[in-house]
């Protein structure tokens, strides 16, 4: 099954997919590119630890360093665009859906890195996930302690205003996906994603998105018809 792919590359630049749209990564004018330089945070071996189950950004390699990572699967969740008070964009979350399941990515955690990781996704609360998580690590593995899922509570009072989608996240969500499991697993992405009635900002030419990515026009065009057949509003930046 796809939750059995392992994403790892141990070493060095965590994923040679990852590494050619990696942050570091930017176009020369004598058309070169320097080496990837993003640090990896491995596990040592034989350490049981806890690992995040990544379902938007956290797919991308290129967004972070967790090392190593594995497809997986979660059951009885369902991703949603949550439209927070306070905030300017839509932000993507998971709500309880009975008999769903999203693919996903896990990648451990050290003790030291879960702060870090917090102050990225501060929209959100962390929810041990473990018993709902399929995947394949295997005995040469790192032992799983636990695996943990950030998910943003639904606002308290009153219907959600609908805020844009960044055009710049949603190509690192799908640039992921696309790495991770092919192009069927960037159709269950959207497939598998409630909250379509959203309009998209497209910030391609001056992405908001920090983590923003480099997409090739084959990545872009495939974002871009996966918007189309969804009849999306797509809403030019400012």
């Amino acid at each position: 099954t796809r939750a059995s792919r392992t994403v790892s590359g141990g070493r060095g630049c965590v994923k040679q997919a990852a590494c050619e749209s990696c942050a570091n990564r930017r176009h020369r004018a004598d058309g070169l590119r320097p080496a990837c330089t993003t640090q990896v945070f491995p596990l040592r071996s034989g350490m049981s630890t806890d690992f995040f189950f990544g379902y938007g950004s956290l797919v991308n390699r290129a967004t972070h360093a967790h090392d190593p990572a594995f497809a997986a699967q979660i059951s009885g969740w369902g991703r949603v665009w949550r439209h927070l008070p306070g905030r300017r964009v839509a932000t993507l979350s998971v709500e309880p859906v009975a008999g769903g399941v999203i693919d996903g990515l896990i990648a451990g955690v050290a003790a030291e890195h879960w702060a870090a990781l917090d102050r990225r996704e501060a929209a959100y609360d962390r929810h041990p996930v473990t018993d709902a998580v399929t995947h394949t690590i295997g005995h040469q593995g790192p032992s799983v302690a636990g695996i943990q899922m950030y998910v943003v509570p639904p606002p308290d009072q009153g219907p959600e205003v609908p805020l844009p989608i960044l055009r710049s996240y949603l190509d690192v969500v799908v640039q992921g996906y696309l790495q991770v499991f092919g192009e069927q697993g960037v159709v269950d992405f959207f497939a598998t994603t409630r909250g379509w009635q959203a309009p998209v900002l497209d910030d391609r030419t001056a992405p908001v998105y920090p983590r923003h990515q480099l997409l090739s026009s084959s990545e872009t065009a495939l974002v871009d018809a996966h918007l189309s057949a969804l009849a999306a509003q797509v809403e030019q930046g400012q």
